[in-house]
């Protein structure tokens, strides 16, 4: 199988999870070469995500390096496998990659959690608020390519609304809850759109208020990704050149942490949409 000039971020991923595990073990990428029968080049080309390996392969690593860990290998095994083209693809090349990555990631992961303090959840944004949030880009968007980010953006949506839908657990800061991209009009109807998606069993949202006073982390929106197994959980947080992808074990620790604090301090879901519906009434 040919290179790949530019691997996706979960193709990234499970190269540096070979690299890991063959490293934990003291295995060298010459002796790693030899017991796959292949150039020490393409152990390289494996790692970085550039290459494909094969289930049996992968297999065959992870035993000799000790791994017992079944679930973990076998949801390496399940990244390994060639899947069916993702309705992300047809963006690429229109789209910046790091936009397809978070598509690609949420598509696979089994429960998602976030944190959002200026900006609503992007999987529960309206049309007409996700237009406004990206027309106050700067420099401004040409109108085609507001066009396609919203186009995308409401294709993400579905992993809410398909038949095995994602577990979604959203916090969400009282300023958030405030702010009027599009006017106070689209911004009444984008809290008003939250009613309806928090009707769906999957979908938990929770309120930080103003007088929940100081907490932690730097402000980013933050969206942690499960995996199957907690090893292959990502981090996605928001920066102002694009997606940043985190997944070192001390990393997610750190963020677990701050989404667990979010959660203690944050409204029940209950009075949450009081308050979500008392501001609304308010516009």
């Amino acid at each position: 199988m040919a290179a790949r000039t530019s691997p996706t971020e979960r193709q990234k991923r499970l190269g540096a999870e070979v690299r890991r595990m063959r490293t934990a073990a003291g295995m060298t990428g010459e002796y790693a070469a030899g017991l796959l029968g292949v150039d020490r080049g393409k152990i390289s080309n494996i790692e970085s995500g550039t290459r494909a390996i094969s289930a049996e392969r992968l297999r065959t690593l992870a035993c000799n390096c000790d791994c017992d860990d079944d679930a973990y290998v076998d949801a390496l095994v399940e990244m390994a496998q060639p899947g069916e083209r993702g309705w992300w693809e047809k963006y690429r090349g229109s789209l910046p990659a790091g936009l397809l990555d978070i598509a690609e990631l949420e598509h696979h992961a089994v429960r998602l959690r976030s944190v959002h303090l200026i900006h609503m959840p992007g999987l529960l944004q309206s049309s007409d608020h996700a237009r406004a949030v990206f027309k106050a880009g700067l420099p401004p968007l040409p109108e085609h390519e507001v066009a396609l980010r919203l186009a995308h953006r409401l294709e993400r949506q579905r992993i809410l609304e398909r038949e095995d839908p994602t577990e979604y657990v959203g916090i969400v800061h009282e300023a958030a809850l405030r702010m009027q991209f599009g006017g106070r009009k689209v911004a009444r109807a984008q809290l008003e759109y939250l009613f309806g998606t928090l009707e769906w069993p999957h979908v938990t949202l929770r309120v930080i208020p103003f007088d929940a006073g100081s907490f932690p982390g730097a402000g980013q929106t933050v969206v942690y990704m499960e995996g199957p197994v907690p090893q292959l959980d990502t981090v996605q947080i928001d920066s102002a050149h694009g997606p940043e992808f985190l997944d070192q074990e001390a990393q997610l620790s750190k963020y677990r942490a701050q989404l667990d604090w979010m959660e203690r301090h944050a409204l029940s879901p209950t009075e949450s949409y009081a308050f979500i519906q008392d501001i609304a009434t308010r516009l």
